[in-house]
């Protein structure tokens, strides 16, 4: 199974639904909460050159957010990556 990294915000409904599909799909993640943690967020926004939470990573590699996540499970590409 691939290595599922998920970047937080306590307070996000993005970060909220994205960990749902995941659970839902029974995928293994490692969450990353960032609440409080600014030199860390902005670490990972010159990582990613995105702005926002969620970040989701899967073999180190950025998929997005969660819409990105959401997408990627409705046309299959997300069981492909996880598989990876």
């Amino acid at each position: 199974m691939a290595k599922v990294t998920i970047y937080t915000w306590t307070v996000c409904p993005y970060c909220v639904r994205a960990k749902r599909l995941l659970k839902e799909k029974g995928v293994e993640f490692e969450e990353i909460n960032l609440d409080g943690h600014d030199e860390k967020f902005e670490e990972l926004k010159k990582k990613s050159g995105m702005k926002t939470v969620p970040q989701i990573f899967i073999n180190d590699k950025l998929v997005g957010g969660f819409q990105e996540l959401s997408t990627a499970n409705n046309s299959g590409e997300l069981d492909k990556l996880l598989q990876a």
